[in-house]
C-alpha cells in the first residue's frame, strides 16, 4: 500500500505542476493580448476575410482553421483580444499535452517541469500562440497524436486507429504538412515490431478516415485548377528561395533556445537509440523522418519543425531525469528548469509583443539582435512578425478619406485595387469603422473572390500602388490623392501612394487576367 500511495502522490503532484504551468502559459498570452500587443497581424486580417468567404479550400491553406475562426468570431466577435484568445488556449493545451507525453514516457516531476517550461518559453511557440493562424492548431494536434501513439504502443486497441485517422484527417484539413507526420508514423510502424498491425484492417480504415476528412480540400483543388499546388510551387521557387539548409539548422537555436535544442536532440536520441526509449521508437522514427524531409527540401523555414518541439522536448526531459539521479548532480534538477525559464524570459519580448514598441527597439539593440526576414523582405526597426502588426488601420483610414473625397454618385461605381491580402484584409476588417467600397487584390484567395466584382459597373479605382507609372497602366486619368505613412509598418507598406484612377483602360476581368499572385 505504501508504494501505491507514493505512486499516486507522485502522479498527483506532477499533474498539479502541469496544470499550473499550463495556466501560466494562458496567463502570459491573456496579459499580452489585454494590456500589450501591437495590433492585428497581417495573416489574421486575411484569415478573417477567409472566414467571410467560407469554402472547401483556399489558395494557400485548407479550410479547417477558417471554419474554427468563423465559429469563434460568431461567439466572441473579431476584436484582437477575442481572436487571440483561441491561440492562447491552444498554447495552454499544448503545454498540458507535452507534460502528459513526458509522463507517459516514464518521466517524473522533473521531466514534467522541464518539458512544460521548455514549451512555455520556446520562442517560436510563444509567437505561434500570440496570433491566430492554422499553426496553433497544427502544433496542438501533433502533440495529441503523439500522446495517442504512446497509448497505441502500450495497448493496440482498434479504437485508437479510428481516432488516429480522425486526428490526421483533421490535421490535413488544417495544414497539409500533417502528411509529413502521417508518413513518419507509417514508417515507424513499418520499421519496428509493430509492423504486424498492417496485417489487420485497422491501419487501412484509419487511412480511409483521414482521406475522407481531407477529401473536401482535394475536391476544391480539382475544381480550382489545383491552385494550392501552384501556390506551393511559387512559394518554394520565389518566396523561400533564399532560405538555405544552414538557415534551417541555425534557426532551431533561435526557435527553441540553445539549451532547448540540446534537450530536443537528447529526446531524439532517447526515442531512437537509448535502451529505455526502445519501446517508443515509432515516435522517434516519425520525428526523425519529418526532420529529414524538411532538411532534404533545402528551402524549409526553421519554424516548419515547430510541431515536433513538444514531442522531442518531452523525451529529452525524461532522459535528463534519468541521468540526473545521483546526489552529486541533483542541483542540476533545479538549475536546468531555472535556466530554461531565465533564457526564456530574456528572449520572450523578441517574439511576444509585451514591451512598448520604443522599449522593444532599445531592448533588441541592447541584446544585439539582428532583424531578418526569411521571405527576402527589407526590415528596419522591427522584425517582420511585429512590423506586420502595424499600419493597417491607418491604411484603411487613409483610403477611406480618399474614397469620401469622391462625389457621392462616383462612389457607387468605385472599387479599391490593393496589391496583397494584408492590404485587402485591412480594408475589409476596418470597413465597419470607415466607409470603404469593395476591394480587389490579385493575391491568393482574393484573386478568386475578385470574380464576384467582374459584373459590376466599375468606373473608378482607388489604387494602393508603388509608382505612378504603375497607375498609368490601368487608366488615362491618374491623380495622386494621398500617401499612406506608418513608421513601424514593414518597409514596403510604408509611404505607399494612393491614386484615383479614372477613364479606365481595364475592367476587373482584365485585371484578374493580367495579375494572379499565388505566393
Amino acid at each position: 500500500m505504501k508504494t501505491t500511495w507514493r505512486q499516486n502522490s507522485r502522479i498527483d503532484s506532477g499533474m498539479i505542476i502541469l496544470l499550473s504551468l499550463a495556466g501560466v502559459k494562458l496567463i502570459i498570452h491573456l496579459y499580452t493580448n489585454a494590456f500589450a500587443g501591437y495590433g492585428i497581424f497581417r495573416d489574421e486580417l486575411y484569415y478573417l476575410a477567409c472566414a467571410s468567404h467560407l469554402d472547401l479550400g483556399y489558395v494557400d491553406h485548407p479550410p479547417f482553421s477558417i471554419y474554427i475562426l468563423a465559429i469563434w468570431r460568431a461567439l466572441f466577435g473579431d476584436s484582437v483580444f477575442a481572436i487571440r484568445l483561441f491561440p492562447a488556449l491552444a498554447g495552454a493545451a499544448t503545454v498540458f499535452m507535452s507534460g502528459l507525453i513526458a509522463r507517459k514516457l516514464g518521466g517524473g516531476k522533473f521531466a514534467i517541469l522541464t518539458t512544460a517550461l521548455s514549451v512555455i518559453f520556446s520562442p517560436i511557440l510563444l509567437a505561434m500562440n500570440t496570433v491566430y493562424t492554422m499553426n496553433c492548431i497544427d502544433i496542438l494536434l501533433w502533440s495529441i497524436i503523439a500522446y495517442l501513439l504512446l497509448l497505441m504502443i502500450r495497448d493496440d486497441r482498434p479504437r485508437y486507429w479510428i481516432l488516429l485517422g480522425f486526428l490526421i484527417g483533421i490535421g490535413l484539413l488544417n495544414k497539409i504538412s500533417m502528411a509529413w507526420l502521417a508518413f513518419g508514423i507509417f514508417a515507424g510502424f513499418l520499421l519496428t515490431g509493430k509492423r504486424k498491425a498492417f496485417i489487420t484492417p485497422w491501419p487501412y480504415i484509419s487511412a480511409l478516415i483521414a482521406l475522407g476528412l481531407f477529401s473536401p480540400f482535394i475536391v476544391w483543388n480539382i475544381t480550382h485548377d489545383f491552385a494550392h499546388l501552384d501556390f506551393i510551387r511559387t512559394a518554394v521557387a520565389e518566396k523561400y528561395a533564399g532560405v538555405t539548409l544552414a538557415d534551417f539548422v541555425m534557426g532551431q537555436f533561435l526557435m527553441m533556445s540553445p539549451l532547448s535544442v540540446i534537450i530536443w536532440l537528447a529526446g531524439i536520441y532517447y526515442l531512437l537509440i537509448h535502451k529505455d526509449g526502445k519501446e517508443f521508437r515509432i515516435l522517434g522514427i516519425a520525428v526523425t523522418i519529418v526532420t529529414l524531409i524538411l532538411m532534404v527540401n533545402g528551402h524549409s523555414k526553421p519554424e516548419y519543425l515547430s510541431p515536433t518541439i513538444p514531442i522531442s522536448l518531452a523525451a529529452g526531459a525524461v532522459l535528463l531525469g534519468k541521468i540526473l539521479r545521483g546526489k552529486f548532480v541533483a542541483w542540476l534538477r533545479i538549475a536546468i528548469p531555472a535556466l530554461i525559464a531565465l533564457i526564456g524570459i530574456i528572449a520572450a519580448p523578441i517574439v511576444l509583443p509585451i514591451l512598448p514598441v520604443e522599449t522593444f527597439i532599445k531592448y533588441t539593440r541592447t541584446l544585439g539582435f539582428s532583424m531578418k526576414s526569411y521571405e527576402g523582405l527589407e526590415v528596419t526597426e522591427l522584425h517582420q512578425f511585429y512590423a506586420d502588426m502595424f499600419g493597417w488601420e491607418n491604411m484603411a483610414r487613409t483610403v477611406s478619406d480618399v474614397y469620401l473625397s469622391l462625389p457621392p454618385e462616383e462612389r457607387s461605381t468605385t472599387i479599391i485595387f490593393a496589391t496583397n491580402y494584408g492590404e485587402a484584409g485591412a480594408i475589409d476588417y476596418f470597413r465597419k469603422k470607415y466607409p470603404l467600397p469593395a476591394v480587389f487584390a490579385p493575391h491568393n484567395s482574393y484573386w478568386i473572390w475578385g470574380k464576384d466584382l467582374e459584373d459590376k459597373n466599375i468606373r473608378t479605382i482607388i489604387f494602393i500602388g508603388h509608382k505612378e507609372s504603375d497607375a498609368y497602366r490601368y487608366a488615362d486619368e491618374t491623380t495622386l490623392a494621398n500617401t499612406i505613412k506608418s513608421r513601424y509598418a514593414i518597409d514596403y507598406e510604408n509611404n505607399r501612394p494612393v491614386y484615383i484612377l479614372r477613364k479606365l483602360k481595364v475592367n476587373v476581368h482584365q485585371l484578374r487576367s493580367m495579375f494572379r499572385n499565388f505566393i
